[in-house]
């Protein structure tokens, strides 16, 4: 972690300020479009009650931010242990004594003033805490990803929509003259980044990896590609299933990705309250990492490595260099990719042709989590940092490793480093996938 000045402090403020900004009008939207009793109730085991969401966000601020760089006393202190992630599981915490709305509401308000009000004097170097404003960054991230979780269990709950977007994703016109896979050199790339100023510790340090040659698909697999696997008898048929995997959808009775059912002849989904027809042109979604591997041996091919990903969405041949973002250094626009819960659903497979990789791979940033073939692993010369449990208690083979982000997730928590993990059998979140095959040098 580096302690040098960094950017421009002025600009730093203005940054962190637009940050926070964005979460809490997200966080706000999130939870002003149900009542009290959708608030308080837990619409899975899943997953936490919204209420609780809301309150951690703003203990997890208090905590960093007032506390750790502000060295301001504690607001709320026995509310400490009811917010602590690790203390109690999703499953358990509504019986938690929780701040009800209302207060729960003030309290986050309370704690949002009282940090811009610190933000404005605080000293953005010195310490890698506060150098380059990374822990503000931490925190505006740490409110996304809740906001993105948030997202999760209005997908989750029954009853009528609650959220709307204001237009649909972009087109991808193209997409029928696009090839389906590219090749990709093996050789060394940079992976991971000692630059970002508000990357995490499991992004951390930046290394060279030897990645040999290999194809990886243009686009991520469609629901029309997926449903040819379903047809196929795809669930019923244990030869591409990993055991664990096939264990599951014998247990569980999986006939298709979460969400979805046969309707007469065809296929729908419910998604966010509103039952659609399946749109065979978007990327699959809901689907486990078991779901996605099945597929790939099905269709003959494999996930790709996290390495594999990595280097198909940041290597620059020409350069030789690493990208920020597929497209190059520059922040995410809406002409790059489909982020920040923009159109509540994946754009059709082919758009976003300004956010391709220098190979012409698109959509790998946006849309859909994509699940990688990798159990997620530190990095060499990883260092947790500032707290062991944001990665290093994760590490090892019972978590998957995902890149990319999906529509769901705000631009200042995706980079082409972002690392996210999650249990294979999870299936809530806003997950597909793209696949991948080896390739002879030449």
């Amino acid at each position: 972690m580096t302690t040098t000045a960094g950017p421009d402090p002025e600009r730093l403020r203005s940054r962190a300020v637009a940050a926070l900004t964005t979460a809490r009008e997200r966080t706000a939207a999130l939870t002003d479009c149900v009542d009290e009793r959708e608030l308080t109730s837990q619409h899975s085991p899943l997953m936490s009650p919204l209420v609780w969401d809301l309150a951690h966000i703003g203990n997890q601020e208090e905590l960093w931010l007032l506390r750790a760089v502000g060295g301001r006393d504690a607001l709320r202190p026995e509310i400490d242990s009811v917010y602590d992630a690790f203390q109690h599981p999703r499953a358990e915490r509504p019986a938690l004594p929780l701040l009800p709305p209302a207060e729960a509401r003030t309290y986050v308000a309370d704690v949002r003033g009282r940090v811009l009000d610190l933000l404005s004097t605080a000293p953005l170097h010195g310490t890698p805490l506060v150098t380059a404003a990374f822990a503000f960054g931490m925190i505006a991230q740490h409110e996304q990803q809740h906001d993105e979780t948030m997202l999760i269990t209005h997908q989750l709950r029954q009853g009528p929509a609650a959220l709307a977007a204001p237009e649909p994703p972009p087109a991808a016109p193209d997409a029928g003259l696009l090839p389906p896979e590219v090749r990709v050199e093996g050789g060394p790339f940079t992976m991971g980044t000692s630059t970002e100023p508000w990357a995490l510790d499991n992004e951390r340090p930046a290394h060279i990896r030897v990645v040999p040659p290999f194809f990886i698909d243009t686009l991520p697999v469609s629901n029309g590609a997926y449903l040819r696997f379903v047809e196929d008898g795809g669930y019923e048929d244990r030869r591409w299933w990993h055991p664990e995997g096939w264990e599951q959808v014998r247990a569980h009775r999986l006939r298709a990705p979460l969400f979805w059912r046969r309707e007469g002849t065809g296929w729908v989904r419910r998604r966010f309250g509103t039952v659609e027809p399946v749109p065979p042109d978007e990327p699959v979604l809901h689907v486990g990492w078991y779901e996605a591997a099945a597929y790939a041996a099905w269709a003959g091919r494999r996930l790709p490595t996290e390495e594999e990903w990595e280097k198909a969405a940041r290597h620059d041949p020409a350069s030789g260099r690493s990208r920020r973002y597929p497209w190059g250094d520059a922040d995410p626009t809406p002409e790059h990719a489909n982020l920040g819960q923009r159109h509540l659903r994946p754009a059709p497979v082919g758009a976003y042709a300004a956010g391709a990789s220098p190979l012409g791979v698109r959509q790998l940033i946006g849309d859909v989590w994509e699940w990688t073939a990798s159990d997620f692993l530190p990095y060499p010369g990883f260092r947790a940092f500032p707290y062991r449990e944001y990665s290093e208690v994760f590490f090892g083979p019972a978590y998957k490793v995902l890149r990319g982000g999906s529509f769901a997730v705000d631009p200042v928590a995706c980079r082409g480093t972002f690392r996210n993990w999650d249990l294979p059998v999870r299936r809530q979140i806003f997950a597909g996938f793209r696949t991948a095959r080896d390739a002879e040098p030449f």
